[in-house]
């Protein structure tokens, strides 16, 4: 007869998980760690850990990261949401807009799924190619190309797109040829060549 074998907890793994996520994990993570949902629970007691938002949680001792809230609605996305639009935008630098909530694109399947979306999330849905992603610290965000497009088709405000548009072509970002799709939107805005 075959006996279950306990894990033990391990320290190591759990942090493992949250140096890469800037001090946080997830309750999956933690499971996959070894921890039960009632050791978290005394773990939370004795304030080793704190409760940032439901199933995400963070190491009391792990210094605070710039990237803390965008890395903490990645995991509320199970890691499957992409930062995207405005807010993708302003991850890369290309404009100066300054999008009031977050947006992540989420793939198409989750489109039918009941979410209970944290209030500063705008949620687009989209089965994006691994071509379309780049990184930014440490989550996902849409390349520069795909990030003029998404702008393009979302009708932001001329003046932040040509901002953006410039700034990607004089960066070296893209090539004039892959975003004709924005060139379109914007010839009303551009100079003759």
């Amino acid at each position: 007869m075959e006996t279950e074998q306990v894990r033990r907890p391990s320290w190591d793994q759990l942090f493992e998980f949250a140096v890469a996520q800037a001090g946080l994990f997830t309750t999956k993570q933690a499971a996959e760690a070894g921890y039960s949902p009632q050791l978290l629970v005394h773990y939370l007691r004795i304030r080793r850990i704190v409760r940032v938002q439901r199933g995400v949680y963070r190491l009391v001792h792990y210094p605070l990261a710039d990237d803390e809230q965008y890395v903490m609605l990645w995991l509320w996305s199970e890691q499957q949401g992409v930062f995207s639009h405005q807010t993708a935008l302003r991850m890369q630098g290309l404009s100066d807009v300054l999008p009031s909530r977050i947006d992540m694109t989420l793939p198409l399947a989750w489109k039918k799924r009941r979410l209970r979306v944290p209030s500063e999330l705008i949620l687009h849905y989209a089965d994006l190619p691994k071509t379309d992603r780049t990184w930014w610290s440490s989550v996902p965000m849409t390349n520069t190309r795909r990030t003029l497009s998404d702008n393009a088709a979302a009708h932001l405000s001329p003046e932040f797109l040509l901002q953006a548009f410039h700034q990607a072509l004089y960066r070296g970002k893209v090539a004039r040829s892959d975003i004709q799709d924005v060139e379109q939107v914007l010839k009303p805005y551009l100079e003759p060549a």
